[in-house]
Parts: structure tokens; sequence; C-alpha cells
């Protein structure tokens, strides 16, 4: 009897030790935690990853992913298989990395079946579809001692991540520096610049953070602003199985210009039967059909007037909003983000656009690269994106024809055409040499936006001083760029020095 107690007590004194990893192993669980933290679309993810992956050979991204993943799962089985695979007997700091790890550690084992359920949900549709290997995943997770909502979140949270992953890296394809720096930027703003952060505190409270994104027409804003609003957090419900909503219904874009005044209020807001002439029926604005974590897209942001402004302003400040007639305020729960080609510091300085309502917008700021820029920064970039126009077009086989769409392009254009349509321009030029095998320009717009010809003809005749090279060099990224602050970030001056530059260029002398 003594002898079967005393094994007993030292079985729950041995179960109760707490336990301790070597230093390897922390240094190898510190490093799965910064890459569970750290930008998929950044350098320093993929440092971490090939650290991860502990081979010295250069391999593609996704096998090293790979790599990386299996040696996770070695280490976290051999911690199990060793009896010390329990987090909750270890100290603080080595419990939230060994934490981290098996949250990653599930994450990546259920990436493909979110990434099949992502297409099949984008099949199907606004009726969110039931999830079918939820119980095993929330299973997992909760054998790591989280409650049933922590396990929902994560699984949310992981359903996020997969979507976001998605939409960047298939809408915004490229391979120059802006396009990098352009998903890395996307990332944080669905994230934050600290997941960790965005967990813990914001995953259900992004509704505060606007985005304003600029850029030239035709350069993806439009598809920028999708990857933002299909990627928003979505609630599982664990009654149905399913989540809440469906990503296709969760966000929702408007042109703005497309609307006159008397009834772009309806369109925005809703009206009420008999609230004007022709209101015959209740109509539902896009305020009122935006799901409560869903994104509304304001495009051409920068055509609307002083009036609407204003009550956009409203709405953003206060969440709430009245349909056309009806005195009955109603709550908007969504994301807002809005878009324009148009440079708003002149329309601020011309009273054409309310500083408060640019500083309800401007949460985050992104500019969209043209694409001359992501050609000059790199040539493979034509040949990446045709063959990616030639793939949603026609299909997989379709990308053999990349060649000569690019040969009809070098031929008919020239390697220096400055694309003033961007990607849209473009695809339009795909499908003109499908149909022709030519593609002559836009020589319209080529010879409407000559501003950079001064700077090169100057730079070609070495007859210009070196205010006037910043002062052509300024004004040419203001033009492309759309405000002092991107310029200043792009040339390392400071604001008003790039204000002075770009007020010269356009003849109005320094203030």
């Amino acid at each position: 009897m003594g002898l079967t107690l005393d094994v007993g007590v030292m079985y729950i004194l041995c179960m109760t030790k707490t336990l301790t990893l070597t230093d390897a192993e922390r240094d190898f669980f510190k490093t799965v935690a910064q890459a569970a933290f750290t930008n998929p679309f950044s350098q320093t993810r993929i440092d971490l990853d090939h650290k991860l992956a502990g081979t010295d050979v250069a391999l593609p991204w996704d096998e090293m992913v790979e790599l990386a993943i299996t040696r996770i799962t070695e280490q976290l089985d051999l911690l199990r298989t060793t009896g010390r695979g329990d987090a909750r007997r270890y100290g603080a700091a080595d419990r939230e990395l060994l934490q981290t790890a098996f949250l990653f550690d599930i994450y990546h084992r259920y990436r493909i079946p979110l990434d099949e359920f992502i297409l099949k949900q984008s099949a199907a549709g606004d009726s969110p579809l039931p999830v079918p290997f939820a119980r095993e995943l929330l299973s997992a997770l909760s054998a790591l001692d989280l409650d049933e909502a922590g396990c929902h979140r994560y699984l949310g949270i992981f359903y996020q991540i997969r979507r976001a992953f998605y939409f960047i890296e298939t809408a915004l394809t490229g391979l120059s520096a802006s396009m990098h720096g352009l998903r890395l930027q996307l990332w944080n703003n669905i994230f934050t610049c600290n997941i960790n952060w965005y967990e813990q505190h914001l995953w259900n409270r992004m509704e505060d953070f606007s985005t304003l994104l600029l850029g030239e027409t035709g350069t993806g804003k439009g598809a920028a602003a999708a990857a933002i609003g299909r990627s928003g957090f979505i609630p599982f419900d664990g009654r149905t199985g399913r989540f809440s909503e469906s990503f296709t219904r969760n966000f929702i874009a408007i042109n703005l210009s497309q609307y006159p005044e008397s009834l772009l209020e309806s369109e925005l807001f809703g009206h009420k039967k008999g609230a004007f002439t022709g209101a015959i029926e209740n109509h539902e604005g896009v305020f009122s059909r935006c799901a409560p974590h869903g994104s509304i897209f304001l495009d051409e942001i920068g055509d609307v007037s002083v009036p609407v402004q204003i009550k956009l302003l409203q709405v953003i400040q206060e969440r709430t909003f009245a349909p056309v007639g009806s005195h009955e305020r109603r709550r908007f729960q969504g994301r807002v983000v809005a878009a324009t080609n148009r440079p708003l510091d002149d329309l601020r300085r011309a009273g054409q656009f309310r500083d408060d309502f640019y500083y309800r917008l401007c949460s985050d700021i992104i500019v969209v690269p043209p694409l001359r820029q992501r050609i000059q920064e790199e040539p493979r970039e034509l040949e990446v994106l045709i063959a990616s126009i030639l793939k949603r077009m026609i299909g997989e086989a379709a990308v053999s024809h990349a060649r000569l769409v690019r040969d009809a392009l070098n031929r008919d254009l020239g390697p220096q055409y400055p694309w003033p349509g961007n990607v849209r321009e473009l695809e339009q030029a795909v499908r003109r040499i499908i149909i022709t095998r030519h593609y002559r320009g836009d020589t319209a717009a080529v010879s409407a936006n000559e501003p950079s010809e001064p700077l090169f003809a100057g730079i070609e005749s070495g007859n210009m001083d070196a205010q006037q090279l910043m002062a052509e060099y300024c004004g040419l990224l203001y033009r492309r760029l759309g405000t002092y602050e991107d310029v200043a970030r792009k040339t390392g001056l400071d604001r008003r020095t790039v204000k002075k530059y770009v007020l010269l260029t356009s003849g109005k002398g320094a203030v």
C-alpha cells in the first residue's frame, strides 16, 4: 500500500514538474514564432523560412516553406514522443513559444483544405458553405487548452490568412520591387504590421481603419481594394458549421462618378418609398447591404461634391446613416476603402476636397504603381503580366502564347512605350493582338501625357542646373503619385521642398 502510494506521488510530482526547453530548442522555436508573426511577402519572412528549412541549397520559395514546415512538425513530434509535448508544463516564456509553434503547425496542416474551401466558396457565391474539416481543426485547437471562443477565433483567423494570401498573390502579380512593396503594404493593411497584436486586440475592430488608394487610372486600385475587402475577418458559427458570411458578399464596390448627384445619395444610403419622384419602392443602398464584417469600396472618391463628402464623413465618424426620406438611423459596421486617380493635394487646396474628410479616409494610404514604373524596375514584368492576363482570359494552355503577344508589342510599340492606360490598357492590347496580331498604342493619351519630356530632353542636352533637374523630377513624380508626401518619401526630401519644386514646374513659383 505504501509503495503504491509512493509511486503515485512520484508520478504526480513528475507530471507537475516544470519543463524547460533546451537552448537549441528555444532558439528554433523563437525562429518559428518570428516567422509566424512576419509578413509573408517580406524578405525577412523568406530569410526566416530559409533558416527554418536548415539547408544551404537555394530552393524555390514554396519548396523551402515545405521543408521548413516538415522540420517544425518533426521537432514538435519529438517533444510529444518524449513526454514533453504539453505546453502547460513549461514556464511562461517557453509555454508561449510552444503554443505559437503548435498553432503554426496546425495552420499549415490545414492550409490546403482551407485553400480548396476558398475556391469552392468563390464558386458557390453569397451563400456560406459548410466547412467539412471544421470539427477536426477545432479539435486540434482545443487540444492546446483553448476555450471554444478561442478555437473559433483561430479558425476564423486561419481562414482569413489564407484568403488574404490568395487574393493578394493572385490578383496583384508582378516581379518588380514596387509590386513586392504593394503586396507587403496590403498584408499590413489587413493584419497591421504586427499580426500578434492584431490577433490579440484588433481582429474584430478593423472597421475603424479606413484606407485610401492612390494611383493613375488602370493601375489596379480596384484589385487592391478587392484584396482588402475579401480578406476581412469572418466569424465561424459553431451551430451551423459555417462561417457567418461568404467573402463574396463581404465586398461591395461603387463607382461614385457614374451617378448624378441626385441619385448618388440614394445609391449610398438607400431611400424610402415616396422619398422623391420616381421612388416607387424602398431601396437598399450599399451601406445597408454591407455585411457587419464587410467592406465598401468608394471608387473615384475625388469626384464627389462637398455636400456628399460631408454625409460620407458623418457615416465614417458616427457609424450611422439614414436612408433618403427617413429619420431612422441605421448602423454601419463595415470598413471603408476609397480610391482616386486625382491629385488630392490640389483638390484640397482648391477647397474641392475637405481636409476633415481626407483625414478620416487616410488611416492607411497605399499608392498603386504605374505599369511603366514596374517595367523600368523589372523588364520581365511585362511577360509575367501577359501570361497572367492570358491565363485569366483563355485558361492555362493560353500561357504558351505569351511570347507571341510580347513580340507583337515589341514590334509595334518598342521598349519605351509609357503605357498611359497602365494594366487596363495592357489587357486590351492583349485582346487586340489576339484578334489582329497588332497593337499600335494609345497615341492620343501618350501625346497628352508628355510631362516627362522636359526632364529627359534637359538631361539629354545637358543644359539643366540642379534646381531645374530636381524641379522637373519632383513634378514628374507628383503627377504620377498624387501627393507631396509620397514624392517626399520617394526622393528623401522634406514636404516643403517638394512642394516648392512642384510649384516651379507648374509655373506658380515657390510659396
